[in-house]
């Protein structure tokens, strides 16, 4: 694993990253087939809840997930600073959506990726990687096992491992997403959000999009959402420590985390008002309802949106916004 040589050098550039001023310089460098997603009212589901519910669909763009920006960001970075080269591959694992985005940049940027899943991964994930050009190597019985065996690699291999929450890049990503959605309420297009659901897995998505919401709209609710069956994160968050599950079972394998990330941790702090639990069955029921609104296919992980705002207690009244992560739905 590369890392910096000063131990403190990393949380100071992770929060440099999460600035303002660094996201919105940020935005002008992402390929635009990943920017200006659709984002609008949607009268079905706001009816629903009876109150304005806006939707930001992620998944229109050639990987179909919102891993697109961050990966994109993270990769033109490293070939900036001589870390990723031709000769040097970028070493990954995932569930399927953040190889998507590295194989994608890496193709771009002629940079070998190679990603690790584990063996019950979903399968046309992988094989859209491959088509991108990366080399996927199964591994381990779930994430973190896959995760553990791609350090493993990259350290033999002298490739340079990028793990999706640790490197801030990917959070300053994710965070362009929520400027597109405060640009628009400035402009009148859209209302001003009280609240906003967000699935967690590693927790890229959540500090990217706290991070901007807190220097922009400081009174909108961050709120994250996991599946009961894999709850590490929220744990961990609520005891403001990490804590390891034994399993992560959930259909919604994009926040299917059962070993926490700590760097993302502590970036959550200060920027995520609440963790929500929900389970697999209001999930499986929110897919099929956000799904028939929309007329779009919505991965679980995207689904877990939905069902956040659903069981919200602390919900603000006024404008709240789900967003579909991704259309990639998994096979387990």
């Amino acid at each position: 694993m590369t890392i910096s040589p000063d131990p403190r050098a990393r949380p100071m550039q992770a929060h440099a990253a999460l600035e303002a001023a660094t996201i919105r310089a940020a935005y002008a460098e992402i390929r635009v087939e990943f920017r200006a997603s659709p984002q609008f009212v949607n009268e079905t589901l706001s009816a629903r809840l009876a109150a304005p519910v806006v939707v930001k669909v992620e998944s229109v763009n050639p990987i179909g997930s919102f891993k697109g920006r961050g990966t994109w960001l993270s990769v033109r970075d490293l070939v900036a600073r001589g870390v990723a080269s031709a000769d040097r591959p970028i070493v990954v694992a995932s569930t399927g959506n953040f190889g998507q985005g590295v194989a994608y940049a890496g193709r771009a940027f002629g940079v070998p990726i190679v990603v690790f899943a584990d063996r019950h991964a979903n399968q046309t994930k992988l094989d859209r990687i491959r088509r991108l050009g990366a080399t996927v190597i199964a591994e381990g019985e779930d994430f973190d096992a896959a995760r553990e065996a791609s350090a493993v690699y990259a350290s033999a291999h002298a490739a340079h491992l990028l793990v999706d929450g640790e490197e801030p890049t990917i959070a300053t990503g994710a965070a362009t997403l929520a400027l597109e959605l405060t640009d628009a309420v400035e402009r009148g297009e859209l209302p001003r959000l009280e609240n906003v659901y967000i699935p967690v897995g590693n927790g890229a998505l959540i500090v990217g999009v706290g991070a901007w919401l807190r220097s922009v709209a400081p009174r909108c609710r961050v709120v994250g959402v996991q599946s009961d069956a894999a709850p590490a994160m929220t744990l961990s968050w609520r005891a403001r420590r990490p804590i390891e599950t034994p399993t992560a079972t959930t259909r919604a394998e994009g926040i299917a985390t059962r070993v926490p990330v700590p760097e993302a941790l502590e970036l959550m702090d200060g920027r995520v008002d609440d963790m929500l639990l929900v389970s697999e069955e209001a999930i499986e029921a929110a897919r099929v309802e956000f799904g028939a609104a929309l007329g779009l296919t919505v991965e679980h992980a995207a689904a877990a949106s939905w069902a956040g705002l659903l069981a919200d207690p602390g919900r603000t009244p006024g404008a709240s916004l789900v967003l579909i992560t991704g259309t990639n739905v998994g096979t387990r």
